[in-house]
């Protein structure tokens, strides 16, 4: 089976960044969302991204027109997945929401259609079973930014079959993308072993051991790692953070994946990182410059 015509649900960084991806290679894509001010700042996003390129001498001006003539909007599941042959669900790390955005897709995607999830910590085996055939339900994890980030984590549920997963992976072969094979279990492989770091991260600075940039830089420079774990939980964003750990809290029932106090306190403050202005940084728009938030300066 070929894949050529993709949907995307959800138009929110990593929903637009997959489309943008799909879209400059080839692809026709549909972008879904319920909000058509939100499909507007998507295009718009996808845009200028592409003239960033451009500027760059990474892509031609007219690879820029081609992608941006491959992307068509949809406020509607119903009209954008009905002639797909690839759906990705990039929506908000939320299981009701994941689980009530899939039964709607499988009542109007066609029979052949695979259906795909951007999730980054939630069952695959869990969302396929509201599905009618499970054997087509994969995870496509994309790593931020995903127009430049080159690994895909597919994950395989219980019933996902070989033929799909095969397909899935030759599919992010033709974005440019290395795909890894993971098995269904909570986290995956990329954040089961990530955010117990940005968690122990957080527990040092909140029990005092050393500040932000300290623990950032140590990271940084003993690890070789390109950013410290507290800017980088910033950049994923700390609501996001705290979804995977419960996630993983609950799927193991370990106590040593119990997200932190700290975080659990920012995130009801609705402190969430660089998405908000202020995390354990603080972030002020159209500004590179990178301030220790001044809640964490003694």
């Amino acid at each position: 089976m070929s894949i050529n015509n993709v949907a995307v649900i959800g138009v929110g960084t990593m929903g637009n960044g997959i489309a943008h991806v799909f879209a400059q290679n080839g692809f026709s894509v549909k972008l879904i969302d319920v909000s058509d001010a939100q499909l507007k700042k998507a295009i718009s996003t996808i845009e200028k991204n592409l003239q960033r390129l451009v500027s760059k001498n990474i892509i031609t001006a007219q690879l820029k027109d081609v992608t941006l003539e491959n992307l068509q909007t949809y406020t509607s599941i119903e009209n954008g997945v009905k002639d797909c042959d690839l759906v990705i669900e990039a929506a908000t790390e939320n299981i009701d929401l994941k689980l009530k955005i899939f039964s709607e897709i499988q009542s109007w995607a066609p029979e052949h259609c695979i259906l795909a999830t951007n999730t980054s910590s939630i069952s695959i085996t869990q969302i396929a079973a509201v599905c009618k055939k499970p054997s087509q339900v994969i995870g496509m994890h994309f790593m931020n930014p995903v127009p430049v980030m080159k690994l895909v984590e597919v994950i395989k549920g219980y019933h996902t079959s070989d033929e799909v997963t095969n397909i899935i992976v030759a599919v992010c072969a033709q974005l440019g993308k290395t795909p890894c094979e993971v098995n269904d279990y909570p986290g995956f492989v990329a954040n089961r072993i990530l955010m117990p770091m940005i968690n122990e991260a957080i527990y040092t600075l909140h029990e005092g051991v050393a500040g932000v940039e300290e623990i950032d830089q140590i990271m940084r420079l003993g690890m070789a790692h390109p950013m410290g774990p507290l800017q980088l939980a910033d950049f994923i964003g700390l609501d996001v953070c705290l979804a995977i750990l419960e996630v993983l809290h609950k799927g193991f029932g370990n106590p040593k994946y119990a997200p932190c106090s700290l975080l659990v306190n920012m995130v009801m403050a609705k402190v969430l990182g660089r998405k908000s202005g202020e995390g354990f940084y603080k972030y002020e728009e159209g500004s590179k410059d990178v301030k220790v938030s001044a809640r964490f300066i003694s």
